[in-house]
């Protein structure tokens, strides 16, 4: 099982990968952006939890049926933001964990950008 921290920095670098994307460090937590836009927050506490929190519009109900998975607090539940927290010892689908910052991204970032996805992401 790959470390928590390790998992963190390979999902970071993942949605850094999208058009416009850029990282930034605001409230003290580690979001990622697409223009001025927060698309992921992806926190890590070195190898002990991995907090990941994406809009999910199309699979949020599926989402958040998961035992690590709750609506995001402030408000933003209510808008389809969801939170799953994941300590070590968890198991991790990082592919799903993709997925959900995809479909984030494809959420938040205009349409100009999203219609220049490879097809397997749109």
């Amino acid at each position: 099982m790959a470390e928590i921290s390790k998992i963190a920095k390979q999902l970071r670098k993942f949605a850094l990968s999208y058009p416009e994307a850029w990282e930034d460090f605001p409230w003290e937590h580690q979001v990622i952006k697409v223009r001025k836009k927060i698309f992921a927050f992806i926190d890590n506490d070195g190898n002990k939890q991995l907090n990941i929190t994406v809009k999910l519009p199309d699979s949020g109900d599926d989402a958040i049926a998961m035992e690590q998975c709750e609506l995001t607090g402030y408000g933003l539940g209510k808008a389809g933001w969801i939170t799953a927290r994941f300590k070590k010892g968890d198991k991790l689908n990082e592919k799903q964990l993709r997925a959900w910052i995809t479909e984030s991204y494809k959420a938040i970032a205009p349409k100009s950008l999203t219609k220049t996805l490879p097809n397997e992401a749109k």
